[in-house]
């Protein structure tokens, strides 16, 4: 019996008392049941009766008992005891619990997706990265648990859309140009440029793009050499992340929203709605309505828009588009961003507390890594990856609320030990696969038989326990935003397979004849091997077969 199957029994069980008229309630639409947080207390419980109590007019307990002397009756059902102020703990019997192991794979890689954020349109931004330079550690928190996010999220049902805003306007891309023309030229960077080697790499790519580039009169070179090495270094950019896993359906470019008019029109739309005022010769946006500490200037004295100005536009814009929730994940620096952006959108006739969503993320320090030849003083991401490998440094993000700064040993997430966290959840799936291989030499195959009553060792009973609160899990962790849930799932997992794996044998011995017995735990083996993939692929990590 699934979590899911065991839902729809108690909505049943509620269903049938309120027509027996035991109840007088509304039957809720969704009902969840969880692991119990100790031993002794079940397999599974549930909250429902303290739910609906007041609704019913009755004591918890009551509702309890309406709800257990129905429910007890579900096949599958073993015992269902009250505990506390009107908890149910479910205890299923040992070859209901044990079906999971088939339903799970037979659902493959379905398993765990589940309708919690179905009707959900969400735009989800992060990195954003300035196209000036590489990407570099400050950026890859973001880069795995934002990844991560929208892979949460697709699996709850929400239909997402992960955007990167190409910040490709303003004086920074004229300093990045004249950077790149400088080092064409031989000279050294000018003031406020951006140095680099990786600098000279791009005005090697500008010459040989355009011989004649030191011909051109002074502004053509800029331009051109500014466009040049923008395209050169944003294809790094999206390179870098394609080797870490990660892929964008939108890259939007800032740069369009001036050319485009869309500032001046969000400015015309904002003043429509009465908050847009014209003060000492500045066109302000009235954000102080909306909680923001000061006033914002869209429109400074010279005529020059702000860059508040383009985030209101890009924020009109993700409207414009369809998405009415808008998830931004910024960097650590970015603190002062959630109460104008907040307001941006509550200028905009949006709800702040529906319509956006503004997470922080905070800084990462990593012990022993090398310094990045090509950018200079930062530690490159690809250089990250290169030393580490993609699945250390995407499971070891992972893992951290992104809310709490991080420091990493770089030597330690490189060892293949069981104090490493990715190698032992690795290392689980790569042992589950290795179990199926020397059982199909042995002869041993799932098809000749499956017995779920034959599943009765306590760590099996553990590790299908755990099995089954895998959709919980994902669906709670999309909810949350917070992938962390998932990884410290898969190490919990991974610790009652390996309890399991040393107690219950596969394989029969050499003297031992096949049996159900065998046959049953290879589904089992099978179906933790399934959902420690399942749970992986969620962090961008693989799932190896062999160690």
């Amino acid at each position: 019996m699934t979590p899911e199957e065991l839902s729809a029994a108690i909505r049943a069980a509620l269903t049938a008392a309120v027509e027996a008229g035991e109840l007088s309630v509304e039957v809720p639409t969704e009902l969840r049941v969880e692991r119990p947080k100790q031993k002794g207390h079940g397999d599974w419980t549930s909250n429902v009766s303290m739910q609906l109590a007041k609704p019913a007019g009755m004591k918890p307990r009551d509702v309890a008992a309406v709800v257990a002397e129905r429910l007890g009756a579900h096949e599958g059902i073993a015992e269902i005891e009250i505990a506390g102020p009107g908890f149910l703990n479910i205890t299923l019997d040992t070859a209901s619990a044990g079906a999971l192991a088939r339903a799970i794979v037979e659902a493959g890689a379905g398993y765990g997706r589940n309708d919690a954020m179905a009707g959900h349109v969400v735009n989800l931004e992060f990195i954003s990265a300035n196209p000036t330079g590489p990407l570099h550690i400050g950026h890859t928190r973001w880069a795995a648990l934002g990844d991560s996010m929208r892979r949460l999220l697709t699996a709850s049902g929400a239909e997402v859309t992960a955007e990167y805003y190409i910040n490709d306007a303003g004086a920074q891309m004229d300093n990045f140009g004249a950077s790149v023309l400088a080092r064409a030229k031989g000279e050294p960077t000018p003031e406020g440029g951006y140095p680099g080697p990786y600098i000279d790499d791009l005005a090697q790519t500008a010459l040989a793009a355009r011989p004649d580039l030191l011909e051109l009169p002074d502004a053509e070179a800029l331009g051109t050499a500014r466009e040049i090495g923008y395209e050169a270094q944003l294809a790094d950019i999206r390179s870098t992340l394609e080797d870490f896993g990660v892929y964008f359906d939108v890259w939007f470019s800032e740069k369009t929203l001036h050319e485009g008019g869309a500032v001046e029109s969000a400015i015309a739309r904002l003043r429509e709605q009465g908050h847009v005022d014209d003060r000492d010769g500045a066109v302000w946006l009235r954000t102080t309505d909306f909680g923001d500490d000061k006033d914002r200037v869209l429109i400074r004295t010279d005529g020059v828009p702000t860059y508040f100005a383009a985030d209101a536009a890009y924020y009109l814009s993700k409207k414009d588009r369809g998405f009415p929730e808008k998830i931004y994940l910024l960097g650590a620096d970015h603190h002062g961003y959630v109460s104008r952006l907040k307001a941006i959108a509550a200028c905009a006739g949006d709800d702040p507390e529906v319509n956006i969503e503004i997470r922080i993320g905070q800084l990462v320090n990593l012990g022993g890594a090398k310094l990045s030849k090509r950018a200079g003083n930062i530690i490159e991401l690809r250089d990250l990856v290169s030393w580490i490998g993609t699945d250390a440094v995407r499971y070891s993000l992972a893992r951290y609320p992104a809310d709490s700064p991080l420091s990493l040993d770089g030597e330690e997430l490189r060892k293949q030990t069981n104090d490493n966290p990715v190698f032992y959840v690795q290392y689980a799936h790569a042992r589950t696969a290795n179990v199926a291989r020397l059982a199909g030499e042995d002869g041993v195959l799932r098809e000749d038989g499956f017995d779920p009553a034959l599943l009765s060792d306590p760590t099996e009973a553990q590790l299908l326990a755990a099995l089954g609160d895998f959709p919980r899990v994902v669906a709670h962790a999309a909810e949350l935003r917070e992938p962390h849930r998932v990884a410290r799932y898969l190490e919990d997992l991974a610790g009652h397979f390996h309890k399991w794996y040393d107690t219950c044998r596969v394989r029969p011995h050499s003297d031992e004849e096949t049996t159900d017995v065998h046959r049953t735990r290879l589904w089992l083996n099978d179906a933790t091997r399934q959902v420690l993939a399942n749970g992986l692929d969620l962090l961008g990590v693989s799932a190896p077969e062999r160690m």
